[in-house]
Protein backbone atom coordinates (compact mmCIF):
# COMPACT_ATOMS: atom_id res chain seq x y z
CA UNK A 1 0.00 0.00 0.00
CA UNK A 2 1.20 3.72 -0.58
CA UNK A 3 2.09 5.44 2.19
CA UNK A 4 0.40 8.71 3.21
CA UNK A 5 2.43 9.89 5.82
CA UNK A 6 3.28 13.24 3.93
CA UNK A 7 -1.05 14.10 3.13
CA UNK A 8 -1.13 14.19 7.35
CA UNK A 9 1.80 16.11 7.82
CA UNK A 10 0.62 18.33 5.05
CA UNK A 11 -2.89 18.65 6.57
CA UNK A 12 -1.75 19.76 9.85
CA UNK A 13 0.53 22.41 8.26
CA UNK A 14 -2.34 23.72 5.91
CA UNK A 15 -5.17 23.67 8.45
CA UNK A 16 -3.66 23.60 12.45
CA UNK A 17 -4.53 22.38 15.18
CA UNK A 18 -7.63 21.64 16.40
CA UNK A 19 -7.19 20.72 19.84
CA UNK A 20 -4.23 21.79 22.67
CA UNK A 21 -1.28 19.91 21.68
CA UNK A 22 -0.33 17.62 24.92
CA UNK A 23 3.23 17.53 24.57
CA UNK A 24 4.18 16.79 28.37
CA UNK A 25 2.54 13.92 30.39
CA UNK A 26 4.29 14.17 33.50
CA UNK A 27 1.39 15.37 36.41
CA UNK A 28 -1.35 14.70 33.91
CA UNK A 29 -4.40 13.06 35.24
CA UNK A 30 -6.42 10.40 32.72
CA UNK A 31 -9.40 8.19 33.39
CA UNK A 32 -8.98 5.17 30.66
CA UNK A 33 -12.27 3.32 30.51
CA UNK A 34 -11.53 -0.06 28.52
CA UNK A 35 -7.75 -0.56 30.13
CA UNK A 36 -7.75 -4.57 30.64
CA UNK A 37 -6.11 -5.25 27.30
CA UNK A 38 -5.79 -4.12 23.35
CA UNK A 39 -5.44 -0.64 22.72
CA UNK A 40 -7.08 0.36 26.09
CA UNK A 41 -3.89 -1.87 28.02
CA UNK A 42 -0.99 -0.45 25.92
CA UNK A 43 -2.05 2.79 26.57
CA UNK A 44 -2.05 3.08 30.04
CA UNK A 45 1.60 1.30 30.30
CA UNK A 46 3.05 4.53 27.85
CA UNK A 47 1.05 7.09 29.90
CA UNK A 48 2.30 5.69 33.39
CA UNK A 49 6.00 5.38 31.59
CA UNK A 50 6.23 8.96 30.40
CA UNK A 51 4.32 10.54 34.27
CA UNK A 52 1.00 10.46 34.10
CA UNK A 53 -1.27 9.66 36.50
CA UNK A 54 -3.68 6.93 35.48
CA UNK A 55 -6.80 5.59 36.36
CA UNK A 56 -7.27 2.08 35.11
CA UNK A 57 -11.10 1.09 34.92
CA UNK A 58 -12.70 -2.00 33.42
CA UNK A 59 -14.84 -4.94 34.30
CA UNK A 60 -12.01 -7.41 34.83
CA UNK A 61 -9.79 -5.64 37.68
CA UNK A 62 -6.92 -8.95 37.69
CA UNK A 63 -5.76 -7.48 34.65
CA UNK A 64 -6.18 -4.12 35.89
CA UNK A 65 -3.88 -5.26 38.69
CA UNK A 66 -1.29 -6.98 36.51
CA UNK A 67 -0.66 -3.42 34.66
CA UNK A 68 -0.57 -1.50 37.56
CA UNK A 69 1.58 -3.44 39.96
CA UNK A 70 4.61 -1.66 38.90
CA UNK A 71 3.48 1.88 38.97
CA UNK A 72 2.70 4.09 42.31
CA UNK A 73 0.91 6.58 39.47
CA UNK A 74 -2.02 3.74 38.46
CA UNK A 75 -5.27 3.80 40.39
CA UNK A 76 -7.67 0.45 39.94
CA UNK A 77 -11.44 1.51 39.83
CA UNK A 78 -13.01 -1.78 38.24
CA UNK A 79 -16.10 -1.21 37.36
CA UNK A 80 -19.00 -2.28 34.38
CA UNK A 81 -18.85 1.13 32.18
CA UNK A 82 -22.24 0.06 30.65
CA UNK A 83 -24.23 0.16 34.21
CA UNK A 84 -25.13 4.02 34.34
CA UNK A 85 -25.51 3.79 38.21
CA UNK A 86 -22.08 2.48 38.70
CA UNK A 87 -21.01 6.01 37.15
CA UNK A 88 -21.69 8.73 39.69
CA UNK A 89 -20.22 6.84 42.28
CA UNK A 90 -17.22 5.62 40.67
CA UNK A 91 -16.23 9.53 39.10
CA UNK A 92 -16.30 10.51 42.77
CA UNK A 93 -13.99 8.10 43.61
CA UNK A 94 -11.58 8.59 40.25
CA UNK A 95 -11.65 12.47 41.53
CA UNK A 96 -10.47 11.85 44.73
CA UNK A 97 -7.75 9.84 43.62
CA UNK A 98 -6.81 12.15 41.18
CA UNK A 99 -8.27 15.75 41.87
CA UNK A 100 -8.88 16.46 38.37
CA UNK A 101 -9.46 14.92 35.04
CA UNK A 102 -7.46 16.17 32.22
CA UNK A 103 -8.42 13.73 29.39
CA UNK A 104 -11.23 10.59 29.56
CA UNK A 105 -10.43 8.01 27.70
CA UNK A 106 -13.29 5.61 26.04
CA UNK A 107 -11.72 2.35 24.91
CA UNK A 108 -14.43 -0.29 26.11
CA UNK A 109 -15.79 -2.32 23.01
CA UNK A 110 -17.63 -5.52 22.55
CA UNK A 111 -17.03 -7.28 18.53
CA UNK A 112 -18.83 -10.04 17.34
CA UNK A 113 -17.99 -10.46 14.16
CA UNK A 114 -21.29 -11.53 12.32
CA UNK A 115 -23.42 -11.29 8.90
CA UNK A 116 -26.88 -9.45 9.29
CA UNK A 117 -28.52 -12.51 9.12
CA UNK A 118 -26.52 -13.79 11.96
CA UNK A 119 -27.10 -10.99 14.35
CA UNK A 120 -28.91 -11.58 18.01
CA UNK A 121 -30.71 -8.82 19.09
CA UNK A 122 -29.78 -9.88 22.57
CA UNK A 123 -26.28 -9.61 21.74
CA UNK A 124 -26.73 -6.49 19.48
CA UNK A 125 -28.31 -4.74 22.72
CA UNK A 126 -24.86 -6.16 24.95
CA UNK A 127 -22.81 -4.54 21.96
CA UNK A 128 -24.52 -0.92 21.69
CA UNK A 129 -24.31 -0.73 25.83
CA UNK A 130 -20.88 -1.28 25.61
CA UNK A 131 -19.25 0.40 22.61
CA UNK A 132 -22.17 3.50 22.55
CA UNK A 133 -24.39 4.00 25.78
CA UNK A 134 -21.38 3.63 27.82
CA UNK A 135 -20.05 7.00 26.29
CA UNK A 136 -23.10 8.64 26.93
CA UNK A 137 -23.66 7.54 30.67
CA UNK A 138 -20.14 8.86 31.14
CA UNK A 139 -20.52 12.03 29.57
CA UNK A 140 -23.46 12.83 31.65
CA UNK A 141 -21.05 11.94 34.68
CA UNK A 142 -18.32 14.06 33.77
CA UNK A 143 -19.25 16.75 31.85
CA UNK A 144 -20.57 19.22 34.03
CA UNK A 145 -17.18 19.25 36.17
CA UNK A 146 -15.64 20.08 32.61
CA UNK A 147 -17.78 22.82 31.42
CA UNK A 148 -17.52 24.34 35.33
CA UNK A 149 -13.95 24.16 34.88
CA UNK A 150 -13.40 24.91 31.24
CA UNK A 151 -10.46 22.13 31.25
CA UNK A 152 -10.17 18.45 30.51
CA UNK A 153 -10.48 16.62 27.44
CA UNK A 154 -12.69 13.28 26.15
CA UNK A 155 -11.17 11.12 23.44
CA UNK A 156 -13.55 8.12 22.17
CA UNK A 157 -12.06 5.20 20.52
CA UNK A 158 -13.91 4.40 17.38
CA UNK A 159 -12.98 2.83 14.25
CA UNK A 160 -12.40 2.63 10.02
CA UNK A 161 -15.23 0.20 10.62
CA UNK A 162 -17.23 3.28 10.98
CA UNK A 163 -16.28 4.68 8.14
CA UNK A 164 -18.33 2.89 5.52
CA UNK A 165 -20.50 -0.58 5.74
CA UNK A 166 -17.87 -2.66 6.06
CA UNK A 167 -18.57 -7.10 5.86
CA UNK A 168 -18.67 -8.64 8.88
CA UNK A 169 -19.38 -5.42 11.36
CA UNK A 170 -23.14 -5.50 11.24
CA UNK A 171 -23.49 -4.24 14.87
CA UNK A 172 -19.88 -3.26 15.93
CA UNK A 173 -19.56 -0.95 12.69
CA UNK A 174 -22.75 0.93 13.07
CA UNK A 175 -21.96 1.35 17.20
CA UNK A 176 -18.01 3.41 15.67
CA UNK A 177 -19.82 4.98 13.01
CA UNK A 178 -22.24 6.30 15.85
CA UNK A 179 -19.64 7.80 18.10
CA UNK A 180 -17.52 9.00 15.08
CA UNK A 181 -20.89 11.32 14.30
CA UNK A 182 -21.02 12.30 18.27
CA UNK A 183 -17.31 12.87 18.44
CA UNK A 184 -17.98 15.53 15.55
CA UNK A 185 -20.93 16.98 17.45
CA UNK A 186 -19.07 17.01 20.64
CA UNK A 187 -15.91 18.71 19.22
CA UNK A 188 -18.55 21.62 17.65
CA UNK A 189 -20.09 22.24 20.88
CA UNK A 190 -17.29 21.26 23.38
CA UNK A 191 -14.30 22.93 21.44
CA UNK A 192 -15.39 26.69 22.24
CA UNK A 193 -15.84 25.88 25.92
CA UNK A 194 -11.86 24.82 26.06
CA UNK A 195 -12.65 21.06 25.96
CA UNK A 196 -10.16 18.54 23.75
CA UNK A 197 -12.25 16.11 21.90
CA UNK A 198 -10.58 13.65 20.66
CA UNK A 199 -11.84 10.90 17.89
CA UNK A 200 -10.00 7.88 17.49
CA UNK A 201 -9.91 5.53 13.97
CA UNK A 202 -7.51 2.58 14.34
CA UNK A 203 -7.46 0.21 11.33
CA UNK A 204 -7.02 -3.41 12.14
CA UNK A 205 -5.04 -4.11 15.80
CA UNK A 206 -3.60 -7.16 17.00
CA UNK A 207 -6.28 -7.48 20.32
CA UNK A 208 -8.38 -10.26 21.36
CA UNK A 209 -11.56 -8.74 19.98
CA UNK A 210 -9.69 -9.22 16.05
CA UNK A 211 -8.47 -12.40 17.39
CA UNK A 212 -12.21 -13.54 16.42
CA UNK A 213 -11.69 -12.66 12.50
CA UNK A 214 -10.65 -15.11 10.44
CA UNK A 215 -10.15 -13.48 7.43
CA UNK A 216 -6.62 -11.21 6.18
CA UNK A 217 -5.82 -8.14 8.03
CA UNK A 218 -3.91 -5.72 6.30
CA UNK A 219 -1.86 -3.24 8.23
CA UNK A 220 -1.92 -5.22 10.87
CA UNK A 221 -0.45 -3.46 13.92
CA UNK A 222 0.55 -3.97 17.73
CA UNK A 223 -1.67 -2.60 20.75
CA UNK A 224 1.77 -0.88 21.30
CA UNK A 225 1.79 0.41 18.01
CA UNK A 226 -1.63 1.55 18.38
CA UNK A 227 -0.61 3.55 21.21
CA UNK A 228 2.20 4.94 20.22
CA UNK A 229 0.22 6.73 17.08
CA UNK A 230 -2.73 7.89 19.52
CA UNK A 231 -0.02 10.04 21.87
CA UNK A 232 1.97 11.36 19.02
CA UNK A 233 -1.90 12.49 17.79
CA UNK A 234 -2.71 14.40 21.12
CA UNK A 235 1.04 15.89 20.77
CA UNK A 236 0.21 17.30 17.51
CA UNK A 237 -3.08 18.68 18.60
CA UNK A 238 -5.18 16.33 15.88
CA UNK A 239 -9.14 16.07 16.13
CA UNK A 240 -9.10 12.53 13.94
CA UNK A 241 -6.18 10.52 14.91
CA UNK A 242 -6.51 7.85 12.37
CA UNK A 243 -3.77 4.99 11.71
CA UNK A 244 -2.02 3.38 9.86
CA UNK A 245 -2.10 5.78 7.11
CA UNK A 246 -1.51 3.75 3.98
CA UNK A 247 -4.66 1.61 5.32
CA UNK A 248 -7.13 4.51 6.31
CA UNK A 249 -6.64 6.31 4.33
CA UNK A 250 -7.64 3.83 1.32
CA UNK A 251 -10.76 3.64 2.74
CA UNK A 252 -11.27 6.99 3.32
CA UNK A 253 -10.94 7.01 -0.93
CA UNK A 254 -13.40 4.40 -1.21
CA UNK A 255 -15.62 6.47 0.76
CA UNK A 256 -15.80 8.92 -1.64
CA UNK A 257 -16.75 6.31 -4.52
CA UNK A 258 -20.11 6.17 -6.21
CA UNK A 259 -22.29 3.60 -3.85
CA UNK A 260 -22.29 1.15 -7.19
CA UNK A 261 -18.42 0.92 -7.08
CA UNK A 262 -18.09 1.02 -3.56
CA UNK A 263 -20.98 -2.20 -3.36
CA UNK A 264 -18.90 -3.78 -5.63
CA UNK A 265 -15.85 -3.80 -3.98
CA UNK A 266 -17.56 -4.56 -0.70
CA UNK A 267 -18.79 -7.86 -2.02
CA UNK A 268 -15.49 -8.56 -3.24
CA UNK A 269 -14.39 -8.00 0.08
CA UNK A 270 -17.18 -10.27 1.67
CA UNK A 271 -16.52 -13.09 -0.42
CA UNK A 272 -12.60 -13.39 0.52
Amino acid sequence: MPNFNWLSRLSGKLFGTLNHPIEDWRGKSVWLIGASSGIGAALAQQLLNQGAKVVLSARRSEQLTHIANAHPNAYIKAFDASNKSLWAETHQQVLQDLGRIDLIVFCAAKYQPERTWEVDSIDAQETLNINLLSVYHGLQCILPDMLKTRHGGIAVIASVAGYLGLPNASVYGPSKAALINLAEIMYADLHPKDINVYLINPGFVSTPLTAKNTFFMPALQTPEQAAKAILAGMQDGKFEIHFPKRFTYCLKLLQCLPYRLRFRLLRRLATE
